[in-house]
């Protein structure tokens, strides 16, 4: 059976409007994958790098990582669909399959514009002020998607960007912040376009009641088709002066590589079922907490001296997090809590 038009499913209606009422009970979980896994992301992205610099091109990373994406969904779609076709739902009306391209197109002008914000701005200004799609994204899940955010919950996304922007700043030496006004721009447009596609995507996901593989084809599909398209206009705006790379995909790749391409592939997995089962948020909380992780396992690995901002930062970041989810028996007793 397959269904066509569907427009309302389990995790748009009432119960995705208390924010974390709806979450399935894997959640937890889950999100503590999704931040080991985005450490790993960043450890293995820097193992694969060879005298400071990358031999192979990174949008052949991603590239691959959309197609195996793709592979993975359409085998566990099929398995799904033999053991239980009627409860594994497939919507193919074109007004629902048409939004599917929208959050490659968008994630694809946002990594143009993260090049040119760096050209705008120090290494460490970019770290902070990417910090601001934690607020973006809450704005978007209460304006788009309409969901309950109560002033406790705001309180606990600005300690999280408080949190993550504290263990970024370098009181060493330089100034922070020093940018042109376009570089803040760039920011703060990078940041807006990171929170409406991930708030987006967690919109489509829930809209209707597909199997969430069939909905992982189609994302990664387009992803797949957009990544491509996407390198090979770069090679013809450079005159392919350093090739053509699809003649030369694997050029400088590594055993590293191969598993930052599989970790980013796994992780884009992990992600969906988050924005299918929980929501935005819970992706937000898993990758800024996934900095603080990063940052600790350097203190092991690389022998990073940890400093005064660092503690701060992680103390602040947790304390958001469990602002964010704590219930009102927890803050007044459960008798107060009763009594509200």
């Amino acid at each position: 059976p397959v269904a066509r038009g569907g427009r309302r499913g389990h995790g748009h209606g009432r119960r995705g409007r208390g924010g974390g009422a709806g979450h399935s009970k894997h959640t937890p979980a889950v999100a503590v994958l999704l931040t080991c896994m985005a450490c790993m992301q960043g450890l293995l992205t820097t193992a694969s790098k060879v005298n400071g610099g990358y031999e192979y091109r990174f949008g052949v990373v991603v590239f691959l990582a959309e197609g195996l994406k793709l592979l993975i969904a359409a085998q566990l779609l099929r398995g799904a669909r033999r053991r239980d076709p009627a409860g594994n739902p497939m919507t193919r009306d074109f007004k629902t399959m048409v939004m599917f391209p929208v959050p490659s197109v968008i994630y694809l002008v946002q990594n143009n514009i993260q090049f040119v914000f760096l050209t705008y701005v120090d290494p460490t200004s970019y770290q902070i002020l990417g910090n601001l799609k934690i607020v973006t994204t809450g704005l978007f899940f209460f304006f788009f998607l309409k969901r309950e955010m109560t002033r406790l919950k705001w309180i606990a996304l600005l300690l999280l960007l408080v949190g993550a922007t504290t263990s970024q700043l370098n009181t060493c030496g330089g100034k922070v912040l020093n940018a042109p006004a376009m570089g803040y721009a760039m920011g703060v447009a990078s940041a807006c376009l990171s929170a409406f596609a991930a708030v987006y995507t967690e919109y489509i996901m829930k809209r209707n009641n597909d199997c969430l593989h069939w909905q992982n084809a189609q994302l990664y599909f387009f992803g797949t088709v957009f990544n491509f398209l996407n390198l090979t206009a770069a090679d013809l705006r450079q005159g392919f002066s350093d090739g053509f790379w699809l003649l030369d995909p694997f050029r400088g790749f590594s055993g590293v590589t191969w598993c930052v391409v599989a970790n980013l592939a796994l992780t884009g997995l992990v992600i969906s079922w988050i924005m299918k089962n929980a929501d935005s948020i819970v992706k937000v909380y898993a990758t800024s907490l996934s900095m603080f992780l990063t940052m600790l396992v350097s203190v092991w690995l690389f022998e990073f001296q940890p400093n005064l901002q660092l503690v701060l930062g992680i103390t602040t970041a947790c304390s958001s997090l469990q602002l964010y989810y704590m219930r009102p028996s927890d803050m007044f007793g459960r008798d107060a809590a009763d009594k509200h």
